[in-house]
């Protein structure tokens, strides 16, 4: 990845809406959603100053002498959203596999900067970037104020065996293969423990966050196997203890049961998909505190579109067909044995920008809408690790997200985010409130 040609790319999206990072911002909301109890309170108003929040003042709406103020008092105010299972660089289409061939870094770049900005307007305020080599890079952009987009932790190069579900080469004929060699661990693809730890070692070296592992076959490689197991017992532990050294969580894409046990077996933070998952893997998984990340977005998409012709390769439709109708119903399953289970959806896979239609699926699939929600927020921060969003309270991070209604009663209230905020910056407003504020706000 060229990392100037990328920054190049994304100095060019267009400027933030409106930013308060200095200056208080008093936040009216007619009602907020506790994390913590998945209840839905009365009004609240937040005082929002340097990022974080500073005051919360219960049962009114307290003004603040000077202070510019957003009205949201018939909406819902939740913290900003994490989506703990995305592809910023990519988005599914029946030119995918193609464009592989025809595109360069850069092209990914361009795109990418504006499945951030959609996935942040959709309410996402974090993200965990699960394979791609152009987040990281994207990560930095956002961080640096180039770009708008949610908080990134990124995986960088997700890692394979060969032939497996991350191989780069997959599908490449074989003169293609000869010129360009078999891939290592640099490229993320193993096949020893010693492979293993340097493959850890690369992604630390390359900046990663987070360590993601195939741990079986996947829907969408251009492979036969969908859910066999690709990495040996002490293949992953290998993975897993080498991350450890150096502060990393693991998360490990699985659809088979029995590479499923294996990577839980080695200690992974999160098993993402987990399709064909067994009574005895959940069980075990909630031995081990293992979080469950359904994204049952991803089935649901490629199920429906496995049934167009020319949409997937022939070697994948089979894969699409059987393995994402599957999901939902593990994810019923999963629930009702009480494994711990927080927010993914695959995007990437679907369009950028839906995210929040997870909600929809999981509600559909018995979780309470309370639960789903909280998996998305005070969950999610559990599984990155951290301790500053997931709630709204004094001295967390301005992560706003609010929603006409009470999505308790109605979670299709989620698919219209009416506003978002994110370190205390306002992206996304109502009409009436972006004017009022605008003109009261001191100038950027």
């Amino acid at each position: 990845m060229r990392p100037l040609l990328l920054l190049v790319a994304c100095a060019l999206a267009p400027a933030t809406l409106l930013a308060n990072e200095a200056n208080p911002v008093a936040v009216h909301c007619g009602q907020v959603f506790d994390s913590r109890s998945g209840e839905v309170r009365g009004p609240h108003t937040l005082l929002v100053r340097n990022g974080r929040i500073e005051q919360m003042v219960t049962g009114g709406h307290a003004d603040v002498l000077g202070t510019p103020s957003i009205d949201l008092r018939g909406h819902t105010c939740m913290p900003g959203w994490t989506d703990l299972h995305v592809h910023l660089g990519s988005q599914s289409s029946p030119d995918s596999y193609s464009e592989g061939f025809r595109l360069d870094d850069v092209d990914y770049a361009f795109r990418s900067v504006g499945y951030a900005r959609k996935t942040l307007l959709a309410g996402f305020t974090s993200v965990r970037d699960l394979g791609g080599e152009v987040a990281p890079h994207l990560r930095d952009a956002i961080n640096q104020g180039l770009v708008d987009g949610p908080r990134i932790w990124a995986a960088g190069k997700s890692i394979a065996t060969t032939g497996g579900h991350a191989d780069p080469t997959n599908g490449y004929n074989s003169m293609l293969s000869h010129l360009l060699g078999p891939p290592g661990p640099t490229e993320g693809v193993i096949n020893s423990v010693d492979e293993a730890r340097q493959a850890v070692r690369q992604r630390y070296k390359e900046g990663s966050d987070v360590i993601k592992i195939t741990a079986t076959g996947g829907v969408l490689s251009y492979a036969r196997s969908g859910d066999a197991p690709q990495f040996t017992v002490d293949e992953v532990s290998a993975v897993v203890q080498t991350a450890k050294d150096y502060g990393y969580a693991v998360a490990a894409h699985a659809h088979g049961e029995e590479g499923m046990r294996r990577a839980v077996e080695a200690g992974v933070t999160s098993i993402e998909h987990g399709t064909y998952m067994s009574d005895e893997v959940m069980s075990l998984m909630k031995q081990r505190g293992t979080w469950y990340i359904p994204t049952i977005h991803a089935g649901r998409f490629v199920a429906e579109k496995a049934e167009i012709d020319g949409y997937f390769p022939e070697v994948v439709r089979p894969k699409a067909a059987r393995i994402g109708a599957l999901i939902q119903d593990t994810a019923a399953r999963a629930h009702r044995a009480g494994v711990k289970i927080a927010f993914g959806t695959d995007m990437g896979v679907g369009p950028h920008g839906d995210n929040a239609r997870e909600f929809l699926y999981m509600v559909e699939a018995g979780i309470p809408a309370a639960q789903a929600l909280q998996a998305a927020t005070i969950r999610a921060a559990e599984v990155l690790g951290v301790e500053d969003q997931g709630v709204l309270a004094p001295g967390k991070r301005a992560d706003v997200v609010a929603v006409r209604g009470n999505p308790l009663d109605n979670i299709e209230t989620v698919l219209d985010v009416a506003f978002v905020m994110k370190d205390g910056k306002v992206y996304k407003q109502p009409e009436r409130d972006a004017q009022a504020t605008s003109a009261s706000a001191p100038a950027p």
